[in-house]
């Protein structure tokens, strides 16, 4: 059965647990990408397509695009319940086969659910947590770790990749030629003809003019080995925290980037300056190499509606994925309750031109 070629906007519903269970396999899967117990929750749900997910990055192996077939993210996210409580808050990956298109919403077929081996729901949850007969410790399987195993390579110059970006809705003619502008931009920088500064510094000068970030790939100011600062807030859900200026930030970072091991992407610049909600702390996450749970020594948070863009990210540029970058409180401030309302005024202007600037959010 052709699957639809489901687009942003469109309206589905998830299908029910057993037309569910019907087409995956004995591990669980469906043409290798896990259906997980926290998906449960939504089945029978209506939900619009937030992105058509034909593509996507691994962080399993080196980071890289990969092609993903017959899928899309809907505006769900995992909360880590059968994964050991794992904070990450994963956008979900729906194969088109688990939902059906809503009638009178969406132009498409409400074909049967095509049939596979069949499983239950205790094999659904059996496969989410092991135990590693070599050390004997807890060891999670998701849709983050199996990806490699549910994809298929995608080089980055493959231009149809492109195409199918702007015809599926996931980005606008604009978005495409900022992106194309800034990696010319960044690939002559690199190219040792001296031009790297110049560009950089012209970058700086009038990216206020189409609506972008600074240049969002320099590097921080402390020497690789020496220890990096930090700072508690103890921050919970729901606060508004003004995130620092960008040279500020890089002040905290060493020349790798990082600070206490976290890694502060590209995808990030964009928002700096901007006032956000916490959304929750982050003091655990499921290590997608290694499948177990990885306690962070310095906890960090994550910010509503704050996420990776993959505007400026190499080899998987408009990746769908969404993933919430993680933030140290260093890089943060409150933002007391007498903030004015001129002052959250600008920070909602900055956050819409996220969405129109060319732009491993885990270290």
């Amino acid at each position: 059965m052709d699957s639809p070629k489901l687009s942003v906007g469109d309206w589905v519903e998830v299908r029910s647990k057993d037309e569910i269970l019907r087409t995956l396999d004995s591990s669980g899967q469906l043409d290798g990408m896990p259906f997980m117990p926290e998906m449960f929750a939504f089945c029978g749900k209506r939900f619009q397509v937030y992105k058509r997910a034909h593509k996507t990055c691994d962080t399993v192996f080196p980071v890289r695009g990969r092609r993903v077939a017959n899928a899309v993210h809907l505006e769900t996210r995992c909360d880590g319940s059968a994964h050991g409580g794992c904070q990450a808050s994963c956008l979900l990956f729906w194969k088109t086969a688990w939902l059906k298109p809503v009638a009178g919403k969406l132009n498409g077929s409400t074909a049967a659910v095509p049939g596979g081996i069949g499983c239950t729901e205790a094999d659904v949850m059996a496969r989410a947590e092991t135990v590693d007969l070599k050390d004997g410790e807890t060891k999670y399987a998701c849709q983050a770790t199996q990806l490699p195993y549910a994809s298929s390579q995608l080089d980055w110059w493959d231009v149809r990749q492109y195409v199918e970006d702007y015809r599926s809705g996931n980005v606008s003619l604009w978005q495409l030629f900022c992106g194309g502008v800034y990696f010319l931009g960044l690939w002559l920088s690199r190219a040792g003809i001296g031009v790297g500064r110049p560009i950089r510094w012209f970058w700086d000068k009038f990216h206020s003019l189409w609506g972008g970030a600074p240049f969002p790939r320099k590097g921080g100011t402390i020497p690789d080995g020496e220890p990096t600062p930090a700072n508690t807030l103890n921050l919970q859900p729901g606060e508004l925290v003004r995130i620092k200026p960008y040279p500020e930030i890089l002040q905290t970072l060493n020349t790798r980037n990082r600070n206490r091991g976290l890694y502060f992407d590209a995808e990030e610049v964009p928002y700096c300056g901007g006032t956000y909600p916490v959304l929750k702390q982050v003091t655990k996450i499921v290590n997608e190499r290694t499948g177990k749970m990885q306690e962070m020594k310095t906890p960090c948070v994550i910010l509503d509606t704050v996420i990776c863009q993959s505007h400026y990210s190499e080899c998987r540029l408009f990746c769908p994925r969404s993933i919430y970058p993680f933030w140290r409180e260093i890089w943060l401030e409150r933002v007391g309750p007498n903030a004015s309302a001129a002052q959250l005024e600008g920070d909602d202007q900055a956050v819409a031109h996220c969405s129109s600037v060319p732009g491993s959010m885990r270290g």
